[in-house]
């Protein structure tokens, strides 16, 4: 599955050509030139990283950014801050609001192609590599193969993806609405009850690998959904 990416800018050329770049790159991309239009579709469409313009219309990016740090199911999602302003003073409030990383205009398309990967390599590894891995835990794309201390676990199509989706985001909590999107399809007439069997039987499965019973590692969060988490 592609890694998904949101541009939000309000220069319309930039933001084709950037967007031209990632797609090039082998990237999914989504774009807008709204700060208001990108904080919904980070909520409809779940991206693996944003890029987001310092000035934009409706809510800045450093406002946006704020808001995504402050939110649970947010607040690990990898976010580069774009600008015109180079003074280290910017610089220095983009990072302090939360940004991961902050390229300075003019930039060429190849750099920001550069740093999303490498930050991709830095916050994401398992979007990048053919094994994903947490803890105990190994997941193996290709084959769609899951292992939990060496014991591979058998699980069922719609298990498999939950997981899937787990594994790419450890840390982030998910709402049921969210892990219906991502597993049923945005839009499917399921009910959210639907979700808490599927993770539980995912959870079963996972703890009973083996002949011990194993910590668990999907966790609910009252009142928000479920993560991937260790401890």
């Amino acid at each position: 599955m592609p890694v998904k990416i949101l541009i939000a800018d309000d220069e319309p050329n930039q933001l084709e050509l950037l967007s031209y770049n990632l797609v090039k790159a082998g990237f999914d991309v989504a774009q807008t030139h709204d700060g208001q239009a990108a904080l919904t579709m980070i909520e409809d469409w779940l991206p693996d990283l944003v890029v987001l313009d310092w000035m934009m219309p409706h809510m800045s990016g450093i406002e946006l950014c704020r808001i995504l740090r402050s939110r649970a199911d947010t607040k690990l999602l990898p976010i580069i801050i774009l600008s015109a302003r180079g003074e280290e003073g910017d610089r220095t409030l983009g990072l302090d609001s939360g940004a991961d990383d902050y390229l300075s205009k003019p930039f060429s398309p190849r750099e920001l192609v550069s740093r999303v990967r490498a930050l991709l390599r830095r916050s994401r590894p398992a979007l990048i590599n053919n094994v994903l891995e947490f803890e105990d835990l190994q997941l193996f794309p290709s084959q769609m193969e899951v292992f939990r201390g060496g014991v591979q676990v058998v699980l069922g199509p719609k298990e498999y993806q939950l997981l899937s989706a787990f594994i790419e985001r450890p840390g982030q909590v998910f709402s049921r609405s969210q892990l219906l999107d991502l597993v049923w399809g945005h839009g499917a007439y399921v009910d959210e009850r639907t979700v808490d069997v599927c993770v539980s039987r995912l959870r079963r499965a996972l703890d009973k690998a083996g002949n011990k019973p194993l910590k668990s590692l999907i966790r609910a969060i009252r009142g928000s959904g479920y993560s991937l988490k260790s401890g």
